[in-house]
């Protein structure tokens, strides 16, 4: 047994033999193929409790019109309309108490996309991304944005275009996060560099080929630390590199293990910063048929940026092959078997502030987590909650942390991931952690409803996925707003939650934004918009969506400032 309680699998890997062999569901789609041996033991050790697709009758339409959702639905990235829905895509936007100060139709990519911004000589620049696609845009007056810098591709109504300017092979523009660091005297970023699931891995069950090429992922897994010396990549020094395979730090690009950082790291400067990793190929009880990987976190000592050095790491119960206590948890989670569940983080531990005493954990299917992290070096789970399973769609990825200080209420979400509603719809719950040890769901937030001018009753008749994703970026310039949370809503839009009144939460203004078939992919539509980044300090929304971004202001925000800002971000202290 390693440090991580691993033991002989083989009677569990028998088993799997006679699984692959009798369980109905491998004449589902095509034949199972199990190759892997962490997946063919994850594939065994529960029994199959796919979701069956849920009876026509079962969700729709209610004749107060409202919409039912589905119990439970299996993964699916197909269309799935119903009566009442829309038979067209809706080209008609609806705003209260916002203001479109700017549109700008450009697309880095229409399904996900990360945001940065950081300022050099008075001058802001925003960062637009994911993977191999970039965009930097100088937005120091948000009503003449420019675009100064593209690499990857530009998409489009017939897809993705020819790429310009690529990265080199093994390198990307990976999930970031700025931050000046003291020591350095300079704005330092860290790269978050995860292996690749769509686009490549669809089904771990069937496609041994790309699950053997994602544990073989030929860059990086892990991060990468730049000084930036200005606003383009050409000013940035790559100042130091790490694994998160920390059992082979020094293991060559290609025999790296485990996950690679996850999403972006919750990095604030000098000190202790936290990501979400899966370190090995052990880390493995998943669900999600794309996902080889049950991450946990990581503590890295970023006092010398040009040195990080890992402090701990923590897993949770249920992530790790082989381990029997892992294994029973497993087995004893409700979703374990389904082949849809999302299980481990997604994002790293959110703080509300650098020095915080506890992160708070969003584990997917694994639940909700407070963790002492007042010693870096021996990080602690000290409380823990469970939610009734939402499948499909994931369960647990997002904990808006801007209220805890003042209400000690902090909001945890998942988002959905089939279109039309197909799934159960994902509450934004409302958790007191006002005692750390005892958290406790206080409620749920309310449902955003179409205006009375809208020619549906119901988001989920707009066509597309409907449901929360997050209130923005890790790092957002100026101060978050006290009894404010701006969540994007996907086919909703913007959606601005007045939650002064913590018992009373209420969407006090909203935009929706059309849809553009004539800008974007055919299979790309129904993703309208992604994400939202908030400019506090200039009491700014950017909302990005799959045919461009918008330029919003709000009352709910305070008079806008189109100037250049007035102080530097990142501040440099």
């Amino acid at each position: 047994m390693n440090k991580y309680g691993f033991f002989s699998t083989s009677l569990t890997l028998f088993f799997c033999q006679f699984c692959l062999a009798a369980s109905p569901w491998s004449t589902e789609n095509s034949p199972l193929k199990i190759q892997d041996e962490m997946v063919r033991t994850q594939f065994a050790i529960a029994m199959d409790k796919t979701p069956s697709a849920p009876k026509l009758e079962s969700y729709g339409m209610l004749k107060d019109g409202r919409f039912q959702h589905p119990t439970q639905a299996p993964s699916s990235h197909s269309s799935h309309p119903f009566k009442g829905q829309l038979d067209y895509w809706d080209q008609e936007s609806y705003a209260k108490n916002i203001k479109v100060e700017a549109y700008y139709p450009i697309q880095v990519e229409p399904f996900h996309t990360w945001q940065n911004i950081v300022d050099f000589d008075e001058r802001r620049y925003l960062y637009q991304y994911v993977r191999r696609d970039l965009k930097i845009f100088d937005i120091t007056n948000p009503k003449e944005v420019k675009l100064l810098l593209t690499k990857g591709h530009t998409w489009g109504p017939e897809g993705a275009g020819g790429e310009v300017s690529p990265f080199r092979e093994g390198e990307m523009m990976g999930a970031a996060s700025v931050a000046w660091s003291e020591k350095r005297q300079a704005y330092i970023m860290v790269q978050a560099y995860e292996v690749r699931r769509f686009g490549l891995l669809g089904d771990k069950y069937r496609q041994p080929d790309k699950v053997k090429a994602i544990r073989n992922s030929p860059h990086l897994k892990g991060f990468k630390v730049y000084e930036m010396k200005g606003p383009l990549p050409k000013d940035w020094q790559l100042i130091a590199e790490r694994t998160t395979d920390i059992e082979h730090p020094d293991a060559p690009i290609g025999k790296q293990q485990g996950s690679g950082v996850r999403d972006i790291p919750a990095y604030y400067g000098d000190g202790t910063m936290y990501v979400a990793a899966a370190p090995d190929k052990k880390h493995a009880l998943t669900e999600y048929p794309n996902d080889l990987y049950s991450a946990g976190y990581q503590a890295w000592d970023m006092s010398d940026p040009a040195n990080p050095t890992l402090l701990d790491t923590l897993s949770v119960d249920g992530q790790i092959v082989g381990n029997p206590q892992h294994e029973k948890a497993y087995i004893s989670n409700p979703r374990s078997g389904n082949k849809t569940s999302w299980m481990g983080a997604r994002m790293p531990l959110f703080l509300p502030e650098k020095e915080a005493q506890f992160g708070y954990a969003a584990m997917g299917g694994l639940g909700f987590y407070v963790v002492d992290i007042s010693d870096p070096k021996n990080m602690r789970i000290i409380s823990h909650l469970e939610f009734p399973p939402s499948v499909a769609g994931t369960e647990g990825d997002f904990i808006d942390v801007s209220q805890v200080a003042e209400t000690g209420l902090v909001y945890y979400s998942g988002y959905p991931l089939n279109e039309d509603c197909y799934e159960p719809y994902k509450d934004i719950y409302i958790i007191d952690v006002s005692q750390p040890k005892t958290p406790k769901i206080q409620g749920v937030m309310p449902r955003p409803m179409p205006p009375k001018e809208a020619k549906f009753s119901d988001f989920c008749q707009r066509r597309g996925s409907f449901g929360p994703k997050r209130t923005g970026a890790y790092h957002q310039p100026g101060q978050s707003r006290a009894g404010i949370l701006p969540y994007n809503f996907y086919n909703a839009g913007l959606q601005v939650f007045d939650v002064s009144n913590p018992n009373k939460p209420k969407v006090s203004a909203y935009f929706v934004p059309p849809f553009a078939p004539e800008k974007v992919a055919d299979y790309a539509m129904g993703n309208l918009s992604h994400s939202v980044y908030v400019e506090y300090d200039r009491n700014l929304f950017w909302l990005f969506t799959n045919h461009g971004f918008y330029v919003l202001s709000s009352p709910t925000l305070g008079k806008p400032n189109l100037n250049a800002p007035v102080q530097a971000w990142p501040p440099k202290v």
